[in-house]
């Protein structure tokens, strides 16, 4: 889903701190967490195409108005078949978490190499920033199948499902579970699958997944919070 990292996983409240890791150039870390999804953003863990985010809004607005970025999207706009203009035009306003705007470059940059892979996985993860999950499910697919290996991008495509109103989660276990037969080690899917297995009250194979990942991750601060959360189950 722009990711340098995103979701962070926990119970309460479907909301939260998303983790990504990073697809091709971008990345893409999804887990959960209680802060809001639209604080969760400016944190620290964005998904491909995920950028490193800054300050508030007056800080954004400072880096639309520098010269350098008005002028790689008027060259953008002035070049509409200059396939790594609208990449880059898109780039900057991932930085800014101006996700339309981000969304309108690369449509275009996509309508000029339909089958660039980079490009089709940072559409998913910009629609999935601003929320357009049935539009991030769309481009997600397409990656999927160009792709069905990408423990990262199908990560991504199962917290859509977590992330829907009303949420899905067994549709999400089922992706995550098969991102963890492409890359049994991957720390962000365990996390979320161990999310997804609590939000179902599934207390065996929450606690099963939680040690696969304290044991690939011992320092992730999610865990002390998903073990609570597994007793809590357990003594129900």
């Amino acid at each position: 889903m722009t990711k340098e990292n995103i979701l962070f996983g926990i119970v309460g409240l479907l909301a939260g701190l998303i983790i990504g890791f990073m697809f091709a150039n971008s990345v893409n870390k999804h887990a959960l967490s209680g802060i809001p999804t639209s604080t969760a953003a400016q944190t620290g863990n964005l998904p491909a195409g995920h950028p490193d985010v800054g300050g508030g809004q007056s800080g954004q607005q400072q880096q639309m108005g520098a010269p350098e970025v008005q002028a790689a999207i008027e060259k953008a706009r002035a070049e509409p078949n200059n396939f790594e203009a609208q990449k880059q035009a898109a780039n900057l306003y991932n930085q800014i978490q101006q996700f339309d705007g981000a969304i309108e470059f690369l449509k275009r940059a996509n309508q000029l190499k339909p089958d660039d892979y980079d490009v089709i996985v940072r559409l998913g993860n910009a629609n999935f920033d601003s929320d357009k999950y049935d539009e991030a499910e769309k481009w997600y697919s397409l990656a999927i199948i160009k792709k069905p290996d990408d423990a990262d991008v199908r990560t991504d495509f199962g917290l859509l499902f977590m992330f829907r109103q009303p949420p899905n989660y067994d549709r999400a276990i089922q992706e995550f579970k098969r991102a963890i037969e492409y890359d049994p080690n991957h720390v962000e899917t365990l996390q979320n699958l161990t999310v997804a297995y609590t939000k179902k009250a599934d207390a065996v194979n929450a606690s099963a997944t939680l040690a696969k990942l304290e044991n690939l991750d011992r320092s992730n601060p999610a865990i002390s919070k998903l073990r609570s959360e597994i007793e809590a189950l357990k003594s129900k």
